[in-house]
């Protein structure tokens, strides 16, 4: 006889997702969305504030191996790492914004598939070093940056970074979704296969991301020249009527 499988524990799912659509405090959405789980579970109440104590103190240390490494990269960024990086990368007359990035792009995704995941990341490559010679690239090109071109620079730093991660690190055989997705096909699908096919297949789709991204990169250096050059042209000729 065939078990009924009780799909009502996925609730917490949505309360995850709606509580971050609100803009809920991180750690009350979690919280509140682990209890939902548990109570649609049929769990006891003793047992879901003893799961989320374990939880709790599980994790009890993360926030200073998150905060460590935040601290000294924001000493160093006040003794001017982004105006070394931003002067380091104007030096390279060749350099601009999407070369730099595709490059980057490549390197993510190379460490990612070895397992090397924290070598990146928004808060100690991105905003320090990243961004700025980014925007260094476009600058020693077109001089002085609008606002929002910088901005744009930003975000497209940011995207760099998370789709090198995202599709290198699902080639690392010990990636925790590979051994999630062969648990679950072995105990429910009685599927087997290897750690090591399943980290193989995503050789394919991370090749294609990178052939998608870099080609983003470069229609971004082709937007940027036309738009930055018309800027400066539209600027030398009102101060020539001047």
């Amino acid at each position: 006889m065939e078990s009924v499988v009780n799909y009502w524990p996925l609730i917490g799912i949505a309360a995850i997702i709606i509580g971050f659509l609100l803009r809920f405090n991180p750690v009350l959405v979690v919280i509140a969305a682990g209890i939902i789980t548990g109570i649609a579970a049929n769990m006891p109440i003793a047992t879901i504030l003893e799961k989320l104590g374990a939880g709790f103190l599980n994790t009890r240390n993360l926030p200073l191996i998150l905060l460590l490494p935040l601290a000294v990269i924001g000493v160093v960024e006040r003794h001017g790492l982004k105006e070394r990086a931003q002067g380091w990368i104007a030096n390279i007359k060749s350099a601009t914004s999407g070369r730099l990035l595709i490059v980057y792009l490549f390197i993510r995704e190379i460490t990612a598939a070895l397992g090397l995941t924290s070598l990146g990341g928004h808060p100690q490559m991105v905003r320090p070093m990243l961004a700025p010679m980014a925007e260094g690239a476009a600058q020693s090109r077109y001089g002085e940056l609008p606002p929002e071109v910088r901005h744009r620079l930003r975000a497209m730093s940011a995207a760099t970074d998370n789709v090198g991660l995202f599709f290198g690190e699902d080639i690392f055989v010990a990636f925790g979704a590979i051994i999630f997705m062969h648990n679950f096909m072995q105990e429910s699908g009685g599927i087997q296969t290897e750690p090591l096919h399943i980290a193989l297949w995503g050789i394919p789709t991370a090749i294609c991301a990178f052939i998608i991204h870099a080609v983003r990169l470069h229609r971004l250096d082709k937007t940027l020249a036309a738009e930055l050059s018309s800027l400066n042209a539209q600027a030398l000729k009102a101060k020539g009527d001047c």
